[in-house]
């Protein structure tokens, strides 16, 4: 039994549902960003499969050489726009975008002067370029990554499976991959992956498509992403430039204490699943508003600021002789969290203790 090419069938049989299964649209949320992720899952699959099916015509000369080679060589490309289009859902590709077709058209011409071209320098040169244009767009899409994570929190009070966690991992994977690869292919003159790195590529594929499938919705209806986007007031943003009034100082005293008031006796914090659209609805005010008001009157963004009345709500219960019964997941869902690890980071991350010891230390 060959296992390689047992690996080599799994991990192009996995990037082809998965491309299936995103370009299909099979979680109904997401849809631009998904589809660009299904066809950057193909692409991918076409590293192995171009050993299954195509190994005898890819002498370096051959038209589906070319074509192959060029078509891979768009993968960093797709994978990047499909990160766009996961963070940045309004986005309109244009004629500016134009300057991304740059890189392919220069690989391209180099693929088709490859007689005029020694073969060892050819293959450096090759390698070389592709792992330069790959690494430039897996930071540049990591970035944008980290900058979603921080956003994200101006209108959710909540962050597992919209936080793009798992396209972090992806990014981490590729570099090392790369390394990986690049290293084999200058160590050894083996024409295939060794089986190890096909191995570590089975993981990676099949915990992508784990994640990928349980990723939800980012943008709830009705938010402003625009107006949010732009005017950015989180803390961690804040700069010396005035800021635009979205709401009028004289105004801004009295919607302080309304909130409070709403959230004191109404508690919409209970509700896990409270975003800023719904916050705004119970307040008769726009997303754009809610949010200028929490950053600007309270100091805080949009999850601080929900999740600090979680917080508050735990430790009372925590700290209730009558709730003793109940463990530390019964009380996560009785204060307003959606699962024991939001609770738990949440928790420890405001109070610096974990609820257990808190609990502990409150006998």
């Amino acid at each position: 039994m060959n296992l390689d090419l047992i690996a080599t069938m799994l991990i192009a049989g996995g990037l082809l549902l998965l491309s299936f299964l995103h370009l299909s649209n099979v979680t109904s949320v997401n849809r631009r960003a998904n589809l660009l992720f299904g066809i950057f899952t193909f692409q991918w699959s076409t590293f192995w499969l171009d050993e299954l099916l195509f190994s005898e015509h890819l002498n370096t000369t051959s038209a589906v050489f070319i074509i192959l080679r060029t078509f891979q060589f768009l993968v960093p490309i797709t994978f990047f726009l499909s990160v766009k289009f996961y963070t940045e859902p309004d986005t309109r590709l244009t004629w500016k975008h134009g300057g991304i077709a740059i890189a392919p058209t220069v690989f391209l011409l180099y693929l088709l002067f490859r007689p005029s071209v020694k073969n060892e320098l050819f293959e450096v040169g090759s390698i070389v370029f592709f792992l330069g244009h790959s690494v430039f767009y897996i930071i540049w899409a990591h970035a944008k990554i980290l900058k979603h994570q921080r956003a994200i929190k101006s209108f959710h009070s909540y962050t597992e499976k919209i936080d793009l966690r798992w396209i972090k991992y992806i990014t981490y994977s590729f570099i090392g991959s790369a390394t990986i690869v690049t290293a084999y292919n200058f160590l050894t003159k083996a024409e295939s992956l060794s089986i190890y790195i096909n191995l570590f590529f089975v993981a990676v594929v099949y915990l992508v498509a784990f994640y990928s499938l349980r990723q939800k919705e980012i943008y709830p209806q009705g938010i402003e992403l625009s107006d949010i986007v732009s005017n950015n007031t989180l803390i961690e943003q804040q700069t010396d430039v005035p800021k635009v009034k979205v709401i009028e100082d004289a105004d801004l005293h009295q919607l302080k204490e309304k909130l409070l008031r709403l959230m004191e006796l109404e508690k919409p914090y209970l509700n896990s699943e409270l975003n800023l659209v719904k916050l705004a609805e119970q307040m008769n005010l726009t997303t754009h508003q809610l949010s200028y008001l929490i950053n600007n009157a309270m100091g805080e963004n949009f999850f601080n600021f929900i999740n600090r009345y979680r917080v508050r709500k735990a430790k009372e219960l925590l700290k209730n002789s009558d709730y003793d019964h109940l463990n530390v997941l019964v009380i996560a869902y009785e204060s307003g969290f959606n699962s024991k690890t939001s609770f738990n980071n949440t928790f420890k991350k405001m109070t610096n203790y974990t609820p257990t010891d808190y609990r502990k230390s409150s006998v």
